[in-house]
């Protein structure tokens, strides 16, 4: 029997044999290759902190289902991910599902997959999770506000940003711009010090504290994403 683990939502659908555990107790998983199929219910920000927890264990990953429920949602877009009903109806149906291959980086002990950098977006998401609460709590209006709150901001200090070398972002979407100053469009291994031991990150939408003022960001591997494309 096909055996499908769901990180984040309970998730039923008769006849599949889906097992329900919450993201904050992924570290008690041990015998990941037990399972076919993960099933992330969430948005990049639950991804990245699932490939974090899993990347280091000795078997592969399985192949993952994205039941994209985020804000933004970027890599289940890059990926053209179906419908998660769809899915678990072909997997009813016993066929082979289709897969893409997503890079993930390392950046010192942590993980991510399509963005990193402490410039323009790591304002945008301090301000904007500052405004979840209220009406405000779900969906994208708090990011539009919060963009047009900074937009003046961004407009003056970007191009000191792009020159200085304690700044940096990489968006991976943005591959056919290789690099631009201290924009990467494509993740090549590279040393940047940030003159600083205590610095905030953005890590696909998460903000994380780096107690070092060396970054170490390398390519680490890939997952596969069911997808409704080849």
């Amino acid at each position: 029997m096909m055996n499908i683990l769901s990180i984040g939502k309970k998730i039923q659908f008769n006849p599949l044999n889906i097992t329900f555990i919450e993201l904050a107790d992924l570290h008690t998983v041990e015998n990941i290759e037990i399972y076919d199929y993960l099933i992330i219910s969430g948005g990049d920000g639950a991804i990245r902190r699932t490939v974090k927890q899993l990347h280091t264990l000795p078997t592969p990953l399985p192949p993952i289902i994205i039941n994209a429920i985020g804000s933004f949602n970027v890599i289940a877009k890059i990926n053209t991910v179906p419908n998660i009903e769809d899915v678990l109806k072909i997997l009813k149906q016993k066929k082979v599902l289709q897969t893409k291959k997503q890079n993930f980086y390392t950046l010192n002990d942590e993980v991510f997959l399509f963005s990193a950098g402490n410039m323009g977006d790591l304002q945008h998401i301090f301000l904007s999770e500052t405004l979840r609460f209220g009406l405000l709590q779900n969906g994208i209006l708090k990011y539009i506000i919060s963009a047009l709150f900074l937009l003046p901001v961004h407009l003056i200090m970007t191009p000191f940003m792009l020159m200085s070398k304690t700044r940096f972002f990489i968006f991976t979407p943005f591959a056919f711009i290789k690099k631009f100053g201290t924009f990467y469009g494509v993740v090549e291994p590279m040393k940047i010090d940030l003159k600083n031991g205590y610095n905030h990150i953005e890590l696909d939408g998460d903000v994380v504290t780096i107690t070092n003022n060396i970054l170490h960001i390398i390519p680490a591997g890939f997952i596969n994403i069911v997808s409704s494309k080849t």
